[in-house]
């Protein structure tokens, strides 16, 4: 066998979302055939050092739009620079989305992201479906797609062309039958359309205008939604993402009464606020306009953090390891299992300037991304276990074996463990790391981290059995990576739909058949079996509620544009106290 197939990472801690040993790894044609301490193993096998760092799966980035189109442009960066960026992280596997052209097919559209990412990609990638209308023809192309190893399938609540309810429990329906996952971007976009024409008459043009075009009501309510109607199929959801702290409370009680929802934050969520949108600078402003949008409340990052990080709801852990039990026990005990929210994804949707400037005179016409696939993994864990907030077993969670879980890649992704890829980072938590735009790999001008001083770094990345990153240099090719098909009904998300599906089956009542008379039908002029009144006065039992009388007054323009103006005291909880009574 080749010594280039021979890979031993020699001297470091191993990090699992379960626990922490001190472990060698052996790898052999591109898969983990050793861990533990002692290891016999070939000769000739290449030594990567690892002593005195940690040993990470490698991370596993839910949600990434490389050389997507949209808004009058493409993203900056394509295949190529974004998942060389992404392995510079720390990120082994990124997870895309086949977006059709104008009367292209879902088949079609799938079949030419493939390739592109065949030929481009320098790490691991998987797609998921997109979900733009429902008919027969789109249900049939969704088993299709299963059949190809696509097992998860967006749409969007804010896009102009949507899904009805109707059509989405359909679509649910559907993914239920083959075993995918439902994913759905949770906006109103009724609300966001009414808010951006009432911005745009009171003249508000700028970036500030995408935040409050969205407010959080509009993400609460469709995280609502969605998962009510998910709920009423019985099938998992997947929410992804989520930049508000109603919306991730929501999911946190949902969650909580035995819904199957899973919820991803991204990066960008976790580290910084929509503050920036009210920046004078208008590019610095439009560099942080993404959606669902930053939310302009400082406390919001730390909100998210801990119920990313809190450990009361723990997510489905494998019993599949190899470690023995005297390496357990000198290991981290105390399984690091991530809570309310499950997966922390990059969301990266990079745009530079010129870019970003198609909406110069208006908000509505900015193109929606920020940055993330490079820097997520430092990010969290500066924000989070630097930070005392999180393990690195719950790190390790966050940023690989959830993600993993959900995408039923576990174990061969997001652990490491015999028989696991070979995918892994050497992680030096000591080291440090100034974010900046002049320095990242990411092809766009622009960085929203900008001088955030991270402690982690990932110093050597390990793709397939060999080393890809060593030292900061980048030593994968373009194509390197290729598409990684997929299984459905995945354990994490569908090992328990079975069982509910059999104990929600509603049992017939056997009764006696009624025998007693039966009023005649009358005629009626609505649909609520009430005859209009033949006098000229108002029906008093018909409503004259509205609801574009109770929509709140939005203030001045002078107003809205900075939020430092505003008093220091923020009202949280409204008199007599929240409500959580939801479920």
């Amino acid at each position: 066998m080749p010594v280039a197939n021979r890979l031993l990472v020699k001297g470091g801690r191993v990090v699992n979302h379960d626990c922490t040993v001190e472990a060698d790894v052996y790898i052999e044609d591109g898969v983990i055939a050793q861990v533990g301490t002692k290891l016999a193993t070939p000769g000739g096998a290449r030594v990567l050092d690892a002593t005195g760092k940690l040993v990470l799966p490698g991370g596993v980035d839910t949600n990434v739009h490389f050389q997507e189109p949209g808004a009058g442009c493409i993203t900056a960066d394509d295949f190529y620079t974004g998942t060389k960026a992404a392995l510079a992280g720390g990120t082994t596997l990124v997870v895309g989305f086949v977006v059709q052209d104008n009367d292209e097919s879902l088949e079609d559209a799938f079949e030419r992201w493939k390739a592109q990412g065949n030929e481009k990609s320098c790490c691991g990638f998987t797609l998921h479906g997109n979900v733009t209308s429902w008919d027969d023809a789109t249900s049939g192309e969704l088993k299709n797609l299963v059949n190809k190893g696509v097992t998860s399938f967006k749409t969007s609540l804010a896009a102009e062309a949507r899904l009805t309810d109707a059509q989405l429990l359909e679509m649910f329906g559907r993914c239920k039958e083959l075993g995918a996952l439902p994913v759905v971007h949770a906006e109103n976009g009724d609300i966001i359309r009414q808010m951006e024409r009432r911005l745009a008459e009171q003249g508000v043009t700028g970036p500030e205008g995408c935040v409050l075009s969205r407010p959080e009501e509009a993400e609460t309510e469709a995280v609502f939604r969605a998962i009510t109607l998910a709920h009423a199929v019985n099938v998992p959801l997947y929410i992804q993402p989520i930049t508000g702290r109603p919306a991730a409370d929501v999911i946190a009680m949902a969650r909580k009464s035995g819904k199957l929802v899973y919820a991803e934050v991204t990066s960008a969520s976790v580290a910084v606020d929509g503050t920036h949108c009210w920046d004078p600078d208008w590019r610095h402003a439009a560099g942080y306009v993404t959606e669902p949008p930053l939310r302009a409340d400082a406390n919001t990052p730390t909100h998210l953090t801990n119920l990313l990080a809190n450990g009361d709801l723990q997510c489905l852990s494998s019993a599949d390891r190899s470690y023995s039990s005297e390496q357990k026990a000198g290991g981290n005990k105390a399984p690091g299992q991530t809570g309310d929210l499950q997966v922390c994804g990059s969301g990266d949707a990079t745009l530079n300037a010129e870019q970003k400037a198609l909406g110069k005179d208006d908000f509505r016409s900015i193109p929606r991304g920020v940055n993330g696939a490079e820097d997520r993994m430092a990010v969290l864990w500066e924000t989070a276990v630097h930070a005392g907030k999180m393990d690195e077993n719950q790190f390790v969670a966050a940023t690989s074996s959830n993600a993993a879980k959900l995408l039923n890649m576990y174990p061969k992704k997001g652990r490491i463990d015999v028989g696991s890829d070979g995918d892994l980072v050497v992680w030096d938590p000591a080291a440090t790391r100034t974010i900046s735009a002049k320095t990242h790999h990411q092809a766009v001008d622009f960085n929203i981290f900008e001088g955030m001083v991270c402690h982690g770094v990932a110093l050597s990345v390990v793709l397939g059995g060999k080393v890809v990153i060593e030292e900061g240099r980048i030593l994968a090719a373009a194509g390197a990576g290729k598409f990684v098909p997929r299984e459905p009904f995945g354990n994490y998300t569908y090992g328990r739909i079975a069982a509910r599906d059999r104990l929600q089956k509603p049992s017939k009542v056997t009764r006696e058949p009624y025998t007693g008379p039966v009023s005649e039908p009358m005629q009626t002029t609505d649909g609520f079996g009430r005859q209009e009144s033949a006098r000229s006065s108002r029906d008093l039992h018909q409503s004259s509620f509205s609801l574009s009388e109770m929509a709140p007054e939005l203030p001045e323009v002078e107003e809205v544009r900075s939020p430092r103006s505003r008093p220091s005291t923020r009202v949280i909880n409204p008199p007599g106290g929240r409500s959580t009574s939801l479920w």
